[in-house]
């Protein structure tokens, strides 16, 4: 049974501006004072897991002991299964260091090339407390890739992915609708059942 969160303040282990506004919506229903690690100066750890799992919990444990508070931390990437699930892990550094999401969706179409088209979004959420106690929670949404990008909104490969059922990008969508049907949503969904419920 996953550990209750009854605090009011929280750690978002991340510095990616996209992330920490997703996440802040996520979490403004539960009066939870939000706070990025980015603006308390706390330093990105190296990402070297070999999964969303153990690189969601790698952040959230750091930053959660940089700062003395619970941490969440969210590792999520693109998985495209006839490129034999890349980028995956590596979603963020197909950025290159200027962290420019159009030169790796460039490189996604490159490499497709007229290959199947099918997609996922994965997200996995970690919740750290200072010490050692974690809760990892994942969520996937299924889709396509199309070319060219479409759209303004969102960020990283939001552009070029097409929930299954749908016609719109996430790139294109209101940010309502996609904090209700994204990875990010369905990963926070289980958390909020095993950890915010009783709040």
């Amino acid at each position: 049974m996953a550990r209750p969160f009854t605090g009011d303040r929280l750690v978002i282990a991340s510095h990616n501006p996209g992330k920490i506004e997703e996440i802040s919506a996520l979490l403004a229903p539960f009066a939870i004072d939000a706070v990025s690690a980015a603006a308390l100066g706390i330093a990105e750890p190296e990402e070297t897991g070999d999964s969303f799992e153990a690189n969601a919990a790698l952040k959230a444990k750091a930053a959660a002991a940089a700062s003395g508070v619970p941490a969440i931390a969210d590792d999520s990437g693109l998985v495209v299964p006839a490129l034999g699930g890349a980028p995956g892990i590596y979603s963020a550094r197909w950025a290159g260091p200027a962290k420019d999401f159009r030169v790796a969706m460039q490189r996604v179409h490159r490499e497709l090339g007229d290959q199947d088209r099918s997609a996922r979004f994965v997200a996995v959420l970690a919740l750290a407390w200072p010490g050692c106690d974690l809760e990892l929670f994942r969520g996937e949404v299924a889709g396509k890739l199309v070319w060219p990008p479409r759209g303004e909104r969102g960020f990283g490969y939001d552009p070029i992915f097409v929930p299954e059922g749908g016609a719109a990008t996430f790139g294109e969508i209101d940010p309502a609708q996609k904090h209700r049907i994204s990875h990010r949503a369905r990963a926070f969904a289980k958390l909020v059942d095993g950890c915010l419920r009783s709040r």
